[in-house]
């Protein structure tokens, strides 16, 4: 009688003891591991381990979204590729034919962002005839095979950007839509996994000038580097003035955006569309100057515009290009993927050994985005 409350207190601690063993073991060695008993299973599917094994996963990995050059009577097939940041620099033109770790996508669909884990695929389909199309967003977890339902179908025309994100204050994710109509008004859509409808956010005050580079997602908040007020269905770069050039932050908590103003250094509009990008806990700015030089800025503490600094400033001459769009940012802000305007060729640079790489990567993949991805064992309801 007596002994029954040790035998418990052993048995907790016991179970505590696996868990903070397990949450440092790699997220597909975890899934594995489910199968040891019954008490693991438990253990690993407990929502608290998979938050805590998620805290302590390293962003050791990033997610290619590709597609492959098309067949003769074939459609072009979509994909996901699973890759190391090591891998993919090693060898980066063959890593996104690498059928291990390849999950096929549907040929409308499109990936719009990727977080904790979780990856988020709109799958669209345009009417013919005009630039109408109804969109559906789901979730999937490339590692454990978790696919959510479809959000509700959501009308929207062909100038729209996406983000996602998670809100940490519901535990939801959350997908945005901006979309402009014809006379230049931006609203955002707004869809949360845990609700069932989308709610509407009039007078967004910019939209992105590119409509495939996604929100990043960075504390809390998805981010778009945009043109203010933008008039009609297009618009000319060389008439876009500093001014006009501005970064929203819509705040995945309470739906809410605000402004966040560019470095201070910058005294022009780059002769590029500049490039938005999140590695870490930084948010970063890259740009060209008067076509001569490649910038990139790191804000060093997210929300802070005076922690803006100038992290690189280096010639095309030294990277061996004439013009330059920056793709992907890699091992915290050291290692850049640029990609040669008149070049198939994607330039890496190492700041810390001020190295350079470049590879042939459009020969065998005529497009491809990356995200950068972390494993995880998230299954959102």
């Amino acid at each position: 009688m007596h002994m029954a409350p040790q035998h418990a207190t052993a048995a907790l601690l016991l179970c505590e003891v696996v868990m903070e063993i397990l949450s440092w073991f790699p997220a597909k060695s975890v899934t594995r591991l489910k199968l040891v008993c019954k008490s693991w299973n438990s253990i690993i599917s407990h929502p608290h381990f998979v938050k805590l094994h998620l805290h302590r996963s390293p962003k050791n990995a990033i997610l290619l979204f590709t597609r492959t050059p098309a067949l003769t009577l074939e459609k072009e097939k979509w994909g996901l590729v699973l890759t190391s940041v090591e891998s993919f620099i090693q060898n980066p033109s063959s890593t996104p034919d690498a059928q291990e770790n390849r999950h096929s996508l549907h040929v409308e669909d499109w990936v719009s962002g990727s977080c904790n884990g979780l990856v988020c695929v709109a799958h669209i389909l345009c009417h013919p005839n005009n630039d109408i199309c109804d969109i559906w967003f789901r979730l999937l977890n490339p590692l454990t095979g978790f696919i959510s339902e479809n959000s509700p179908c959501l009308r929207i025309n062909v100038h729209t950007a996406f983000g996602f994100g998670y809100d940490e204050s519901s535990d939801s994710y959350k997908v945005v839509t901006l979309i402009r109509d014809s006379s230049g008004t931006v609203t955002a859509q707004v869809y949360s996994f845990r609700g069932s409808s989308w709610k509407t956010i009039n007078s967004f005050p910019a939209f992105p000038y590119c409509v495939e580079d996604n929100g990043q997602f960075i504390g809390g908040t998805l981010n778009w580097l945009g043109v203010r007020n933008p008039h009609g269905d297009d618009y000319d770069w060389a008439a876009v003035t500093l001014d006009m050039l501005m970064i929203v932050s819509f705040d995945l908590k309470s739906d809410t955006h605000k402004q966040i103003l560019l470095p201070k250094g910058i005294d022009e509009v780059p002769r590029e569309e500049p490039t938005l990008g999140v590695w870490g806990n930084s948010l970063y700015l890259l740009h060209d100057y008067k076509n001569t030089h490649f910038i990139a800025w790191q804000m060093k503490e997210f929300g802070d515009e005076n922690s803006w600094t100038q992290l690189l400033k280096i010639s095309f001459h030294h990277l061996g290009v004439e013009r330059l769009l920056p793709v992907f940012i890699f091992e915290n802000g050291n290692i850049f993927m640029l990609r040669g305007r008149h070049r198939f060729e994607e330039v890496f640079y190492d700041r810390r050994d001020n190295s350079i790489k470049r590879i042939n990567i459009l020969a065998n993949n005529s497009y491809f985005i990356a995200f950068d991805y972390v494993e995880s064992l998230v299954q959102p309801c």
